[in-house]
């Protein structure tokens, strides 16, 4: 499938070529009535990769947040011994 889509913002079609069986998932997106056309199934599509890509963003934020935090204690002297600390990881993922 040769997918043409009009861009608003530069005034120019885009072309996308499709497998066959993204062809017929969005044929059956379409066919069960949740979409009007196919340009709705791919812009839904892109708008759920653009809000996975920022929660990613966001959780990476989060990672390295608590990575200074950890380092920071580090620095003040505040760190648990290799052993212990292997123990309390152990402990933690057995309750999991």
């Amino acid at each position: 499938m040769l997918f043409k889509t009009y861009c608003h913002s530069r005034h120019n079609l885009m072309n996308i070529s499709l497998t066959p069986e993204l062809e017929q998932m969005v044929d059956d997106k379409v066919k069960s009535g949740r979409y009007a056309s196919a340009s709705e199934v791919i812009r839904e599509g892109l708008r759920l990769l653009e809000e996975r890509e920022q929660f990613k963003q966001q959780r990476l934020a989060e990672v390295r947040r608590k990575i200074d935090r950890g380092i920071e204690q580090l620095d003040r002297g505040e760190g648990v011994p290799g052993p212990e600390a292997r123990a309390r990881l152990r402990r933690a993922r057995r309750v999991k």
